[in-house]
């Protein structure tokens, strides 16, 4: 009976964790993905002749700074399958 209750206490603890992990994870990458948005944008506005190469750009950068709210992801999703 009493370690019946301590799993309950345990996964709550769990999904607990994994929310934090969700939300504290996606902070960095949401501030980070509109710095780089709106940079472009000043640099599309300054100059229009390299919106390609500025688009390039942007784009790698988004893919790596949405890296880390991915990992954050994993974290939270395995925390609540395997506890």
């Amino acid at each position: 009976m009493v370690v019946d209750n301590y799993y309950w206490i345990a996964k709550a603890a769990a999904c607990i964790g994994a929310g934090l992990a969700m939300g504290v994870g996606s902070i960095g990458p949401a501030l980070g993905q509109g710095m780089i948005g709106a940079k472009a944008c000043e640099t599309l506005g300054k100059y229009p002749e390299t919106a390609n190469n500025v688009r390039l750009s942007m784009l790698l950068a988004m893919g790596f700074v949405e890296s880390s709210a991915v990992y954050s992801l994993i974290i939270a999703l395995l925390l609540i399958i395997f506890v």
